[in-house]
């Protein structure tokens, strides 16, 4: 676990948003509900619910992604995106251990 690139992560307010969409994903995007959540995210809705140029949603998830916070699955051509649970799990113990 890299403390620096979580950090990193953690402190822009639109990438802090995306990891509370991520959450609670059915609630955030119901509009996958056809598609189901098992893969996670696609990043076509994580990028019209934030309202961002798709480059700039993709540099904010690949951000996210080197810090360990969301795991990738491509499917075909879409690509999604889940919160890593464990990661934040190891976060929370990381912060109330040594910080």
């Amino acid at each position: 676990m890299d403390q620096l690139e979580i950090f990193k992560a953690l402190s822009n307010k639109t990438r802090l948003q995306i990891l509370q969409w991520l959450k609670e994903p059915e609630l955030s995007f119901p509009g996958q509900e056809p598609y189901g959540y098992d893969n996670g995210i696609c990043v076509g809705q994580i990028q019209a619910k934030a309202g961002l140029t798709q480059s700039t949603v993709s540099e904010y998830l690949s951000i996210m992604q080197r810090a360990g916070l969301v795991t990738v699955t491509r499917v075909g051509q879409w690509t999604y995106y889940k919160r890593n649970d464990e990661a934040f799990a190891a976060l929370s113990k990381l912060v109330e251990s040594e910080l």
